[in-house]
């Protein structure tokens, strides 16, 4: 079974989250504008939250991916509570992907909010989210 991590990431803080999930996995985190080459049965996909949704690369590497995506697993950080894994849910939908129902949130910093999110624990924490996730999914 294959497991790849991507991300979008403005100013770094889905970048942490993304490499603390690939470590835990043992794969290697990579940005949105890399295709996937060949079928992964889970794709960690972290976005951060821009002007109340997730980048339009991160809808566009869904698309343009799907035929090799089994599901994917939503991360990522916002400054409010606000997450944009039903964006992602519904973009994947609508490319006939499925998103897994459970999904990684932390507080992410912007301007003078949350400053130095996400730290060294929300990281240790998408860690071990995402080795439940590959157990609860049985991706081994």
């Amino acid at each position: 079974m294959r497991i790849d991590v991507r991300y979008f990431s403005k100013g770094g803080a889905t970048k942490k989250l993304a490499d603390a999930i690939a470590e835990a996995v043992g794969a290697e985190a990579k940005t949105v504008d890399v295709p996937l080459d060949k079928y992964a049965d889970i794709v960690f996909l972290g976005a951060s939250v821009y002007g109340g949704k997730p980048d339009a690369a991160v809808v566009n590497f869904i698309s343009a991916n799907a035929k090799n995506i089994g599901k994917i697993v939503v991360f990522g950080s916002a400054c409010t509570k606000k997450s944009t894994y039903a964006a992602i849910k519904s973009a994947a939908a609508g490319s006939a992907v499925k998103t897994a129902e459970m999904f990684f949130q932390c507080k992410g910093e912007f301007l003078f909010l949350n400053k130095g999110r996400p730290n060294t624990q929300d990281c240790a924490d998408a860690a071990e989210f995402a080795r439940k996730q590959v157990k609860l999914l049985g991706v081994t």
